[in-house]
């Protein structure tokens, strides 16, 4: 069995709208980890507040890494959060698109 060179962890901030509740998680698999959190099976806390809009990513090659990043933001002050989330996502879009979905045009290159 080969060993694969590169892996894809998530380390992601949910809420149910802007200036929500936040929650923080890291993932191997975005893309599931996701359509579960939609489903309402993602959490006990994700389910109890309906938190499936995604609103922040960060991708690492390693899982000792995001697992250190998710545990640095958890840490962070609530302010420091909305920040981080605002840097890139001013509007708490959701950010999350299922495989298969239409790119988003704003985002895609011409072909």
């Amino acid at each position: 069995m080969t060993k694969r060179s590169f892996h894809n962890y998530s380390v992601y901030i949910l809420t149910n709208k802007p200036k929500g509740t936040l929650y923080i998680g890291v993932t191997g698999g975005l893309d599931d980890r996701m359509e579960r959190h939609i489903k309402g099976e993602g959490s006990k806390f994700t389910s109890k507040y309906k938190l499936n809009r995604l609103v922040y990513v960060e991708d690492f090659q390693y899982i000792e890494d995001a697992i250190a990043r998710e545990k640095q933001l958890k840490n962070w002050h609530r302010q420091w959060k909305i920040n981080l989330i605002e840097q890139d996502n001013p509007d708490w879009k959701d950010l999350y698109k299922p495989l298969g979905s239409d790119p988003d045009p704003e985002t895609s290159l011409p072909a």
